[in-house]
């Protein structure tokens, strides 16, 4: 069964001194099965945000162990700093990661929150997906008054905690846990040290928008509804939330976003809104930083999206994109933006890596002429099949930038987008080729002492083996697939590379012929067979279309050599 990962983001009343902030991420690595994977303290706002990642128990007792820890070396009485907060760990959210919901998540947020309530006595309320009641969705309106104004707070009837008692707890103040989506928290720096105009920023763009007033919009009469209730203008983003602040460290005013909705409103289009709205004023974005993690999406859409503001080809690597996106948006203004370090999926590739696609390559090179059994064949014919594509890819990209091919700019790069893909699908088989071998073998080391054990390594054995002819099968399909690709280049791309996109067709020609020996090896091992004889069919049609494409592309490079 797939693992179940959900993040959780605790964020502690304490910025400034390291110790008492290693006091409580040590109660984090002390947990068997949560991993810490980002620690971001903040000396201006007090404040540190923490990423524990993990299966969903780990976590629970990693959050539980760090609320704990905080609630003794935290003072809440002696707090101050920038940003709004209400306990010694302020808010606690979890976030489903992968193969879990957001219903099953919300179970483990409660689990949390009853432990804190009654075990380590602090006020507790539930907000976003957990909350029992509307009105506690939003952790702004559960914060108001913040730490000073709780003492009575707690007392009104509608504020009574969802676990633990009714009664200010001084020192450790009150805590805020619930499940939510992914959040993007964010700021945007600005040539000015004026918290009024930061603020103007905020109020342009964040969801909630600003008081309705006559005249200036600053200085003006607030204008009222019927029922006395202020009237507001709304902001030009939804799910934003967002104030403007003086960070004394950085010596600037900076724009202070959270998106609670990244995939509706993108990193980017929050940036771009700002530089809209600040530029408006007079003023400059001179850049920007995220605080915590950030989604790989949100950082290869911005990439993506800033490359195609330039007329530039958007089918560019990973790696690149994100490259862009850093320097488009200035996130290493602050201070060094290491990607490994600040993107959660490259941090979950620290608990469950590709090694062989991570290797250089004289170490795969190495690793493939050991006397190790894989990587092999299936292994090696995905490698090729993702250089063959990447030729492709190439193509497209030098066509992008061809003097007098710039209104087909954006022909080129769909093409070279689409070679991203295929080519990170076949890097992808390369170890999935070789995890397959590795579970016949962990099969063939099951137990056989009793017939209930030889039934069921039977059963697995089948199970890997199968798994073994469908992952070089995809290899074939994929790589075939690239071929289309690859045709278009060496008929339409640039004709300075017509020899690469050659070069290509023989590469993804090998590699389907190549997956197809290992289709056909593991076949033999294989005793379902209406299965057997459906995809050994099919992978001879792909091998006999793969090299009648490889003839046609050979034809049409040779016609222009």
């Amino acid at each position: 069964m797939a693992q179940k990962l959900i993040e959780c983001v605790p964020n502690f009343s304490e910025g400034r001194d390291l110790s008492i902030i290693k006091q409580i991420t040590d109660e984090i690595e002390n947990t068997e099965g949560a991993k810490l994977l980002n620690v971001d303290p903040g000396a201006a706002t007090n404040r540190t945000v923490v990423t524990i990642v993990g299966e969903p128990d780990a976590v629970v007792n990693a959050a539980f162990a760090a609320i704990k820890k905080a609630s003794e070396v935290i003072d809440m009485s002696n707090h101050s700093g920038e940003h709004p907060r209400m306990g010694a760990t302020d808010v606690c959210p979890f976030v489903p990661i992968a193969n879990i919901s957001i219903e099953e998540t919300v179970e483990y947020s409660k689990q949390l929150a009853k432990r804190v309530g009654e075990e380590i006595n602090i006020p507790v309320y539930l907000y976003e997906e957990s909350a029992q009641s509307e009105q506690r969705k939003n952790l702004a309106v559960i914060r108001a008054g913040e730490y000073e104004g709780f003492a009575d707070k707690i007392k009104q009837a509608e504020w009574k905690p969802d676990f633990g008692p009714s009664t200010f707890n001084e020192k450790a103040g009150a805590t805020v846990i619930g499940c939510r989506d992914f959040l993007i928290a964010y700021n945007v720096n600005l040539n000015t040290k004026s918290v009024k105009r930061a603020n103007s920023v905020a109020f342009d763009v964040r969801e909630k928008g600003r008081v309705k007033r006559n005249g200036d919009p600053i200085t003006g009469e607030i204008v009222l509804d019927k029922n006395g209730v202020e009237e507001r203008v709304p902001g030009t983003l939804k799910g934003v939330k967002g104030i403007g602040w003086f960070i004394e460290e950085y010596d600037v005013a900076q724009v202070s976003v959270n998106i609670t909705r990244f995939r509706d409103t993108p990193l980017h289009m929050v940036f771009d809104e700002c530089v809209k709205s600040a530029t408006s004023r007079g003023l400059r974005v001179t850049g920007s930083e995220l605080v915590g993690l950030v989604p790989l999406s949100a950082m290869v859409d911005a990439g993506k999206y800033f490359l195609e503001k330039q007329s530039l080809s958007a089918g560019m690597s990973e790696k690149d994109l994100v490259h862009i996106a850093v320097k488009s948006m200035g996130l290493d203004e602050l201070g060094p933006f290491d990607p490994n370090e600040r993107i959660i999926e490259y941090q979950l590739n620290n608990i469950d890596s590709k090694p062989l696609i991570n290797l250089k390559l004289n170490e795969f090179a190495d690793e493939t002429a050991s006397e190790s059994p894989a990587p092999g064949g299936g292994s090696i014919a995905a490698y090729v099949g993702a250089l063959g594509v990447s030729l492709a890819t190439m193509v497209a990209n030098l066509s992008v930038v061809k003097k007098g091919w710039r209104d087909r700019w954006k022909e080129f790069s769909a093409h070279a987008e689409e070679g991203q893909r295929i080519k990170d699908q076949l890097l992808n088989l390369v170890d999935e080729d070789t995890n397959a071998f590795n579970a016949i073998m962990d099969a063939f080391k099951l137990p056989k002492n009793t017939d209930e054990e030889k039934k069921e390594r039977s059963k697995q054995i089948q199970n890997a083996t199968k798994l073994a002819i469908e992952v070089p099968y995809k290899v074939m399909e994929v790589s075939y697939n690239s071929m289309k690709l690859i045709k278009a280049m060496a008929e339409t791309g640039n004709p300075n590379s017509v020899t690469d996109a050659g070069v290509g067709a023989l590469c993804a020609r090998s590699a389907v012929i190549g997956a197809h020996l290992n289709v056909k090896i593991n076949a033999k091992d294989c005793k379902d067979q209406e299965f057997l004889d459906s995809i050994l069919k099919k992978s001879a049609e792909i091998e006999a279309n793969a090299v009648k494409m490889e003839k046609e592309i050979l034809d049409l490079v040779n016609q222009k050599i």
